[in-house]
Parts: structure tokens; sequence; C-alpha cells
């Protein structure tokens, strides 16, 4: 792993690169996004980011995941990516459905470390829930209501989307993936509103052809 931007340094360590602050922003947490794309946007092979990823890439998510409170995922990707509870004790995995339909006798709604985001009319669900919004959900109304001070978004590209008009991306951690992968398959958001927020480079990692970026919100 060598450090191309700022300061170009080679065999540097990753955890090292990504323990920066991140100030909790006035009544809501921290937001960071995690997602891998290739070359031509795509964030999905055959319906999931495996195809992507490398070792490397998944070792940073590993380490992105050690500094959050909460991880915010779309139901979708929890499904097709097949999540389990979450690995560090005490931290949540947050799964934002319109309608709560999932199976709560599976190993992870048992786990107790999970929450649903739903809207406001949706059914009741046999595990807590954070609701705000009516027909959708109303993010940044969900993310006030957390108990955190920094939540890892980790997809899919609706979920991001959302995020991204609310304007609440705080960090953009994108793993480049050296791949042209065609196809119809999402980029990084999707369903959003047309909207331009600056982002401000902080570094570029190198690893086996990878490029590791991560970008602050210019606020």
């Amino acid at each position: 792993m060598r450090r191309l931007l700022p300061h170009p340094a080679d065999d540097v360590d990753l955890r090292e690169c990504y323990d920066a602050p991140r100030p909790r922003p006035a009544h809501r947490p921290w937001v960071s996004l995690c997602m891998v794309a290739g070359l031509d946007g795509s964030t999905v092979v055959d319906r999931t980011s495996r195809g992507l990823s490398n070792p490397t890439d998944q070792q940073l998510l590993l380490t992105l995941r050690s500094f959050a409170d909460v991880l915010l995922v779309g139901a979708g990707t929890v499904r097709a990516e097949g999540y389990g509870p979450p690995r560090r004790p005490g931290q949540r995995l947050a799964i934002v459905s319109r309608s709560g339909d999932f199976d709560f006798a599976t190993p992870l709604f048992r786990s107790g470390q999970v929450l649903l985001v739903l809207p406001s009319d949706a059914p009741a669900v046999p595990v807590p829930s954070v609701r705000a919004g009516t027909g959708d959900v109303d993010l940044a109304g969900a993310l006030v209501q957390l108990d955190a001070a920094v939540v890892q978004a980790e997809g899919g590209a609706t979920l991001n989307g959302l995020l991204a008009a609310a304007d609440l991306i705080d960090e953009l951690n994108l793993s480049i993936s050296p791949q042209l992968n065609g196809g119809s398959g999402p980029r990084l958001t999707a369903g959003a509103p047309p909207f331009s927020h600056r982002m401000q480079l902080a570094h570029v990692l190198e690893d086996d052809g990878f490029l590791f970026t991560r970008y602050l919100r210019a606020r």
C-alpha cells in the first residue's frame, strides 16, 4: 500500500491513513459513505460488490467499520450481500426499509444488534426501529434519532442517492476498482434529484492497481 496524495510514501499503514477526526455535526452523527466502484462507475457485478473488490478493499471496509457506532445499509443490499450481525460488540446495523418485510427468525435479527429505519406509517416490527417520514424514509429525521457519533453508510445506490440529496454525506471513502464492467448496474447514487455538492480530496492510496480515495464534504 502506497500513498500518492498528500505526501507520497511507500508502505503506509491502512489504519493510520483512515484514523482521522470525524467531528459530530450539530444534531446528527457524522456520516461516512464507503463504496467500491469500477472504472465505468458500476457498483455491482452480478448484483453484488464482491466482484469489484480485492483483499485490501475488504480490509479497508473492516477498518472503517471499526470507527463507526452504527452501520447504515439499505434493505436490498443487506439481502444481496448476505449481511450478518456486526462483529464489534455494541455496534448496531441499521437497515433502511420502506416496509419492514423481513424474516425476523434469522440469526441477523436474533442477534439483538439490528434496528430498522422505517417510515412512520410502516407496519409494526418485532425489533427496535427508528421512524421518520411518511411513505418513504426521511433519512435526516431518522439520523437525529440515532444514539451515535459516527454512522457508516454502505449502500446501495438508492440509499446513497437519498443521503446525497439530503446533503448528509460528510465523508466518502471510494475504492476505484481497475475494471470495466458494462451492463446496467447502478452507479454510486440512484434515484436522486439533480444536486451539486463539492467534495475535498483528503488522500489517494494505491495497491494492486486499486485506488483508495477519501473525500470530505466542503462546507
